[in-house]
């Protein structure tokens, strides 16, 4: 398994998971964007320009079972603190293989790179691209260490109709052909946890991105 943060979720797509040994990995950020920690089973992934060092001597210093000391509120708080970064929640991180052949949704692309979809999605990817359909909204990206991310939002008077579960499906038809395809849920959205493990995403881990501001 590379020790590089592409190569662990390379291998976690693949159903390769680090031993679950207890072990903190610490590794560089893979770019000035991307800063974080993934918590998969009894092994976590901090991922910082800081030192290594402090990292673990944080991690040691707090009064918590040492399996989930990384996803503390305590230790992201120091961490936040550290970078000068923020977060939003803690996300269940989950991931799909592609799809062939086009989607059976039909959507439009938003070809407009001023729309406010497309301008909050480049805040956390690369290579944005957002397409719409009657009641919902679908953005593809590359996020984390290149990595293929979408996201989904459904308005209101569309839930229930299994729109959600269609455009998370839509996403790995649109991924290139062999790519996974990565998405992130909070962990209270059950509607969206819902909507994605049926459209086959599959659970991997949590993380949590601190945000440069």
């Amino acid at each position: 398994m590379g020790k590089t943060l592409a190569g662990i979720l390379d291998a976690a797509a693949h159903g390769q998971f680090p031993p679950p040994d207890g072990v903190v990995t610490v590794l560089p950020q893979p770019s000035h964007r991307d800063a974080g920690v993934i918590a998969f089973t009894a092994h976590s992934v901090v991922f910082t320009d800081e030192d290594p060092q402090w990292v673990r001597t944080t991690l040691a210093a707090l009064d918590c079972d040492e399996l989930a000391a990384t996803m503390n509120p305590r230790f992201l708080a120091a961490l936040l603190d550290r970078t000068g970064r923020l977060t939003d929640t803690i996300d269940l991180l989950t991931v799909a293989a592609s799809l062939p052949g086009e989607p059976l949704l039909k959507m439009r692309e938003i070809a407009d790179p001023d729309h406010p979809r497309v301008l909050r999605a480049r805040r956390r990817r690369d290579d944005v691209r957002v397409w719409a359909t009657d009641g919902g909204v679908l953005i593809l990206g590359r996020g984390v260490a290149g990595r293929w991310e979408t996201a989904i939002e459904v308005d209101e008077e569309a839930r229930h109709r299994g729109l959600g579960r269609a455009l998370a499906t839509a996403a790995r038809h649109l991924v290139p052909a062999g790519e996974p395809v990565w998405s992130q849920q909070a962990a209270g959205n059950a509607r969206s946890v819902r909507a994605f493990q049926a459209a086959g995403f599959r659970p991997v881990g949590a993380e949590s991105l601190l945000i440069a501001t």
